[in-house]
């Protein structure tokens, strides 16, 4: 399949939401791949944002008042289109990323999850349901949802649609209006997605999406939203957090990760060697969830690693807009120059490259061989440190003690993997990892892909939960309403306040033995 032509990239560029794109300067986003042009999107202002708001918030309005069974309808019709535009937007997908296409599938199937679970969610987690008032029968106290306002998504280039569009899904189902700013390389994704969310019945001002940078939309998108949900770096999520905790507005956010994979005796090798090449090198390792550190019980440790860098060999890289090739290309000469610098000093300060180790400049500008080190220390820039590219470690330890301890040994705590000779003993493994998630018997997809369960991080790595209920009930403000009927609470009269006071502490005593209480 060829790359999208210009025409495409030209009709998407219509749907960022700038005033008058003519007036603004343009970026070019290349092809990931070859480095040709693929086409312009205008650069946002810090007005376009203020602009972009006030237009959101009048659409909020009546946004809101749409039943949540008739947003859902929207997303459903949205969730229709993504099948039926699945090899166009996959395409888009790959050009601005670099990625192999079974990966940019991952991001279609993750939309297809969100909008498919938060649909058939939202009416119920969004309607009003009754608890236990004060009083019995004096008071009837209930539970209401309110949306946010306003949401502002920062989205990341490595997955730009799910982690830009498929946040939002939850938060437009809540009744919110939503103001996307995507990463700077990857604007194509996020605006292919709303085009289609426009054929699906959402209002036109309900989503908008700026594309520019950082310090300019993105700090604007701060400074205005009601709410922010962000996946990037730690680093950078700590400055938007105490950003938000200045405006007093919630914060979610995905951050960075340092992986851990644990191999126990017992495990079927072959296996967990070919999985383990998707769970470090999807997406060349540019994924927060991908696997970084493996630790493997001695015993079997020589021929882990022997299988799995026979699988590592065998995986093909390369460049193709089909299901041809294993691994992609990397997104930026940033992210290239990491991983060059990271396999250097690991090497010079006496790790061994057990399998790749080269950039890879026949294959495009900007590939990198699945790289495997073993004998890494601490001392070296890959040990603790997040790489985010097709860069792994093999460590022998001990025993399933010492692997637990030297995975829960960091400030991270995304994702895990745990492969063991029973699934028993994965999940006994699995509850003592300090990680948000953890698969037994795979790298990281599962975990993912199940929706209807929390996805987020511990430690350095994140705040807050997407998926799950949290992740949509996370967009929303609960709303207690309690009426008081027959009578109050001041004492009737000819009651003195004494006595009164006294049936109120007897009538409070006894309903401990009521539901509820």
């Amino acid at each position: 399949m060829p790359v999208p032509e210009a025409a495409v990239f030209e009709r998407l560029r219509a749907f960022a939401s700038v005033d008058d794109a003519r007036d603004h300067a343009n970026k070019t986003i290349a092809e990931t791949f070859t480095g040709r042009p693929l086409g312009e999107v205008p650069v946002g202002t810090a007005d376009d944002v203020s602009a972009a708001f006030t237009r959101a918030r009048a659409a909020q309005a009546d946004w809101a008042k749409r039943t949540p069974k008739e947003r859902a309808a929207v997303l459903e019709r949205f969730r229709d289109l993504i099948i039926s535009e699945r090899d166009y937007l996959m395409n888009v997908i790959q050009a601005e990323t670099g990625k192999a296409r079974w990966a940019a599938q991952e991001e279609i199937l993750g939309m297809m999850f969100a909008a498919r679970y938060f649909s058939r969610v939202a009416p119920k987690l969004l309607a009003p349901h009754s608890v236990p008032g004060a009083f019995p029968v004096l008071n009837r106290a209930q539970v209401r949802t309110q949306p946010k306002g306003v949401v502002g998504v920062i989205a990341p280039w490595n997955y730009p649609m799910v982690l830009s569009i498929g946040d939002a899904i939850p938060a437009l189902l809540a009744g919110n209006a939503v103001v996307v700013k995507p990463d700077s390389q990857t604007p194509f994704s996020s605006l292919a997605s709303v085009e289609l969310l426009l054929r699906a019945g959402l209002p036109r001002d309900v989503l908008q999406v700026i594309p520019g940078p950082g310090g300019v939309v993105g700090t604007a998108i701060v400074d205005q939203c009601d709410y922010l949900m962000f996946t990037g770096s730690s680093a950078t999520g700590r400055e938007l957090a105490q950003q938000c905790g200045k405006r007093l507005i919630g914060f979610s956010a995905e951050l960075g990760g340092k992986n851990p994979m644990i191999v126990t005796r017992g495990a079927n090798l072959d296996k967990v060697a070919k999985a383990a090449v998707r769970a470090c090198f999807s997406n060349a390792g540019q994924l927060c969830i991908s696997i970084e550190r493996i630790y493997v019980e001695q015993s079997i440790a020589a021929e882990f690693s022997e299988k799995f860098v026979k699988a590592v060999g065998a995986a093909k890289l390369g460049a193709a807009y089909d299901f041809s090739t294993d691994i992609g290309s990397l997104i930026s000469p940033a992210q290239l120059e990491t991983v060059t610098k990271h396999v250097a000093d690991a090497t010079s300060k006496g790790a061994e490259i057990l399998a790749g180790g080269n950039a890879r400049p026949d294959l495009g500008p900007l590939f990198f061989e699945p790289t495997v080190l073993s004998k890494v220390t601490d001392e070296m820039e890959c040990g603790r440190n997040e790489t985010f590219g097709p860069l792994v470690s093999i460590y022998p330890v001990a025993d399933v003690e010492e692997a637990i301890a030297r995975a829960n040994d960091t400030e991270y705590g995304l994702n895990a993997s745990v492969w063991a000779s029973s699934a028993s003993e994965g999940q006994a493994i699995a509850a003592r990892l300090r990680t948000g998630t953890v698969c037994v018997d795979e790298g990281y997809a599962p975990a993912w892909g199940s929706t209807g369960a929390p996805m987020g991080g511990m430690g350095i790595s994140g705040v807050g939960r997407r998926h799950g209920p949290d992740g949509l009930l996370k967009f929303t403000e609960p709303q207690t309403v309690v009426v008081t009927r027959g009578m109050n609470l001041d004492a009737p009269l000819g009651i003195p306040q004494s006595k009164w006071q006294a049936l109120l502490m007897m009538l409070a005593r006894s309903f401990r033995f009521l539901p509820g209480r």
